[in-house]
């Protein structure tokens, strides 16, 4: 970091962003020779896809550059969110998610050690953190809470009011994690601009915001864990994997929208730059030529688009360049009976119903319907279609 000016620094931090919001504040610091304060908070919902490698290479870009990084698990958020974590289960859930994030750090060369892991829960239930949510909550309307989290936090006709508290509290996390910057999705723009509008409200600074690209799922849109099909959990087989990303929907010729091609370009490609090169090998060893070798995304694009990379060569070589990667976390994983004890308190598989066996309703017109009644006559029953007290009416 010593080594790098502050124009460098500021293109490391910027590199793949897809927006920024003051920004100035970074350069400031920069000018200074200081280190910029980045947070990145994470709800510790459903179990991280692939798809958690996009911020965590910018993690790795931000320490590289010098910035003094912090993780908030966001325990409390979690449970927020439509209940999408239950409160018996978010302690577990965020344990997990904390090992997943350092190992995938880990997995792309970062080291950890000046990384500051915060629990969500560990300050949002202080007085002073509640006070200020009761007075932001004075200063808020309810469309404009309800607007700041619409593309985080799951909408309904009926919503819980907890989806509301959820934006205020992402604001407020700014000023108690003592940050310069938050750093999140482009998902989080609307709650990005309500930041910067309510801090001053309640007599806090302004931060800076940055936003990355969000990576498009395998089966197009954005990767979902309500669509298993168009996500990668961290811990899936190299089978898995590949399956996955042959069925992917990936059209030739096509750039914009192409899953696949987004994970070179915000993962795989600027992973093995933080190992030393950047580059991407495209193996074409079936059709006997030389490998195709890209170390940039541009001369990649305009290969796809002319046809010279296929996605039968994009696809096997993006699936075996993504199982490298995953292989020391999931190395790591079969190494610690304490995380893999932790996955099963945290993700419980769902309860078996079990199925009860209805009786059947035969009705009354049944193969041996007459036998029964003869047997109801004799215990003192009328059969059908005679009187109480009668004999049944015998046939012709």
């Amino acid at each position: 970091m010593s080594e790098m000016s502050a124009q460098e620094r500021s293109a490391l931090i910027r590199e793949n962003l897809a927006e920024s919001l003051n920004f100035e504040i970074i350069e400031d610091i920069l000018k200074d020779g200081r280190n910029p304060k980045i947070y990145w908070g994470t709800a510790c919902t459903s179990s991280p896809s692939v798809a958690y490698f996009v911020p965590a290479i910018k993690i790795a870009q931000f320490l590289a550059a010098g910035c003094e990084v912090t993780v908030l698990i966001a325990d409390i958020h979690a449970f927020l969110d439509s209940l999408k974590a239950p409160l018996e289960l978010v302690e577990q859930r965020a344990i997990y998610y904390r090992n997943v994030v350092t190992e995938m750090l880990k997995a792309i060369g970062v080291s950890t050690e000046k990384l500051r892991f915060v629990m969500g829960s560990s300050y949002q239930k202080s007085p002073e953190y509640v006070l200020d949510v009761y007075k932001m909550a004075s200063l808020v309307s309810e469309h404009d809470a309800r607007k700041a989290g619409s593309e985080v936090v799951k909408q309904s006709a009926n919503a819980p009011l907890s989806g509301l508290l959820y934006p205020i509290l992402q604001v407020l996390d700014e000023q108690y994690l003592d940050v310069d910057a938050q750093f999140g999705g482009v998902d989080q723009r609307k709650l990005f601009t309500a930041a910067i509008e309510w801090l001053p409200k309640v007599g806090y600074k302004q931060r800076a915001h940055l936003m990355n690209g969000m990576v498009p799922g395998l089966s197009g849109g954005k990767m979902s864990s309500s669509e298993p099909d168009s996500k990668i959990d961290i811990l899936e087989t190299a089978e898995s994997v590949s399956k996955k990303i042959r069925k992917a929907e990936c059209i030739p010729k096509v750039v914009e929208g192409n899953g696949v091609l987004a994970f070179v370009q915000y993962v795989l490609l600027p992973s093995s730059g933080l190992k030393g090169r950047a580059e991407f090998r495209v193996d074409r060893e079936r059709d006997g030529l030389e490998p195709l070798v890209y170390t940039n995304i541009e001369q990649m694009h305009k290969d796809y688009e002319g046809d010279v990379l296929t996605p039968q060569l994009l696809k096997p070589a993006v699936a075996k360049a993504l199982t490298d990667l995953m292989a020391p976390i999931q190395a790591a994983y079969q190494a610690s009976a304490e995380w893999q004890e932790t996955t099963k308190k945290a993700y419980p598989p769902p309860e078996e119903k079990k199925k009860v066996k209805k009786a059947k309703n035969k009705g009354t017109r049944y193969p041996g319907q007459a036998a029964n009644a003869n047997v109801e006559v004799r215990e003192g029953k009328p059969a059908e279609g005679s009187k109480e007290g009668e004999a049944p009416k015998e046939s012709a």
